[in-house]
């Protein structure tokens, strides 16, 4: 009996040896990880203490896809994972796990970067003919709602009359042609595609999901149900109102300032701005057709419209006004972004139109009633003012790639409280968003006194992309707070963060919580 007592305490310590040893370890990384590389590499090889069984190995590259063309092949210690030839740039992880010998999983993750990390590169430097072509179609889609919509409109409850419709037609195919367009360009830009992909369906489909889809639909509509108008059945003005209308209402329904709060505000103000601005612009090119050969009906359509645009000028400058202040919220902004930089070049610009506008209203129609010559000098102002407002919508168009100042936000840390029994670690992660990270760890006692620890290690995981724990040793600095600096979280997400401080050779205190990490 004593014989088998000491042969079963002889097992029994052997296996627990066995247990707190065979337990594999990864002893070294080729590539390093954390290691930022001028061109991909062939293959990441991962060598243990000793031989370990491959389980899951996950290669999630720059772009964010999680790659499953990859190849392992395994020598020993040591596990080889051969890269795909079109990994691109930014920062891939790969993730293991692996059986010990003991028969326990093992896992882990590594990190390196192909050219600049990602979300610490410059954004991909959009291509410039797609930002070309974007802002090219916003200003074509503007000239359609405005000329092309605006002028129909001015035609049939204005004019009464189809003279000078050779423009506002001519706006409208372009218009409609703009909204086709802006609609392929918008999902390409969501996308990051190159134009070359533009005939495939991802892009139609992701600009679809956005607010910019069916706003581009109204606008869409709205230039077709224009076009209708132009043919003179008897539903011609009720077509025309609903065109008019529905160009406004595609203005309101997506946009920095139809986002802005108070939305119940915003959205009915930008809906009367398109319709002041479509009011006005659309009736240039018929007044120009009309005071080019005046006859006895110049006079009283001119004096109509003249009478109708005060009130449309002023609800227009009038809800600018409000938008912009929304929008730029303090005015230090108009000179220090350029989102303000492009609205005092249109103010001052609008300056000039409303100008122009006094000019006619006061001078030059007046004197249309009087003396016949005075209508070269009306159709040159009028034709001044089209050209100032195609500036406008020029510039207008720009604002498409200048974030207004009320969405800048300043770039705080991220904070994380974690506390138990035994100690309080206080978490800053700066800036918190995914790409290059510095984590500072405040530890403190239960009681809130600083807690001395010989070291301290940071370990992060995201298992939600199959992210297995990735670990940091902190430093101590002389401000008395652990540092972990330039830590690459390459994905959003909800972050696993778990933190060890080895207080005694044989006491260590461990907290864990989530952490969540946003978009750049």
């Amino acid at each position: 009996m004593r014989l088998l007592a000491a042969l079963a305490t002889l097992f029994l310590a052997v296996g627990l040896a066995s247990a707190a040893w065979a337990h594999a370890a990864l002893i070294s990384v080729e590539p390093a990880s954390g290691s930022v590389l001028a061109a991909a590499p062939k293959a990441v090889q991962l060598r243990f203490n000793e031989t370990v069984t491959p389980g899951a190995i996950r290669l999630i590259d720059g772009a964010g896809r999680a790659r499953s063309d990859t190849r392992l092949s395994v020598s020993g210690e040591t596990i080889s994972i051969a890269m795909p030839a079109d990994l691109p740039e930014g920062t891939a992880v790969v993730s293991y796990r692996v059986i010990s010998q003991d028969g326990h999983p093992v896992t882990g993750s590594v990190i390196f970067s192909v050219g600049t990390p990602t979300a610490t590169k410059p954004a991909a430097a959009v291509d410039g003919s797609l930002n070309a072509l974007i802002w090219l179609a916003r200003v074509g889609l503007y000239i359609g709602l405005f000329a092309g919509v605006g002028g129909v409109f001015f035609a049939r409850w204005i004019a009464r009359s189809m003279v000078g419709m050779a423009v506002p037609r001519t706006a409208l195919v372009l218009g409609l042609l703009s909204a086709v367009t802006s609609f392929g360009a918008l999902g390409l830009d969501l996308l990051g595609l190159p134009l070359a992909a533009l005939p495939t369906a991802g892009p139609w489909k992701v600009a679809f999901a956005t607010s910019a889809g069916p706003a581009l639909l109204v606008g869409f509509t709205a230039m077709l149900f224009a076009l209708m108008a132009l043919r003179g059945e008897w539903h011609a003005r009720a077509l025309a109102l609903i065109a008019f209308i529905g160009a406004g209402l595609s203005l309101a329904m997506t946009g920095h300032a139809a986002t802005a709060p108070p939305r119940a505000l915003m959205q009915p103000a930008i809906f009367l701005h398109g319709l002041g601005v479509a009011f006005w612009m659309g009736a240039f090119a018929p007044l120009v057709v009309l005071v080019s050969k005046p006859t006895k009906a110049t006079l009283p359509i001119v004096n109509r419209f003249s009478r109708s645009a005060m009130p449309a000028v002023g609800v227009l400058a009038l809800t600018g006004l409000g938008l912009a202040i929304v929008q730029v919220e303090k005015p230090a902004a108009l000179i220090e972004t350029g989102y303000g930089l492009i609205l005092m070049v249109k103010l001052v610009l609008v300056l000039v139109l409303l100008a122009m506008a006094a000019l006619n209203r006061y001078r030059l129609t007046p004197a249309l009633a009087t003396a016949r010559e005075a209508a070269p000098g009306l159709k040159r102002s009028i034709l001044l003012e089209s050209v100032v407002a195609l500036a406008i919508l020029a510039l207008v168009a720009g604002w498409r790639f200048t974030p207004p100042p009320r969405t800048i936000v300043p770039e705080t840390p991220l904070a994380v409280h974690i506390h138990s029994d035994k100690a309080m670690f206080q978490v800053l992660v700066s800036p918190g968003n995914a790409g290059s990270n510095d984590f500072v760890l405040q530890l403190m006692t239960g009681e809130g006194t600083p807690l001395a620890a010989k070291e301290a290690t940071l370990t992060l995981s995201l298992p939600e992309r199959g992210i297995e724990p990735m670990e940091r040793k902190a430093s101590l600095g002389p401000d008395g707070y652990w540092h972990v600096r330039k830590v690459e979280l390459p994905f959003a997400g909800r972050w696993h963060v778990r933190i060890g401080a080895l207080v005694t050779d044989f006491e260590q205190i461990t907290l864990e919580d989530e952490l969540e990490v946003t978009s750049p």
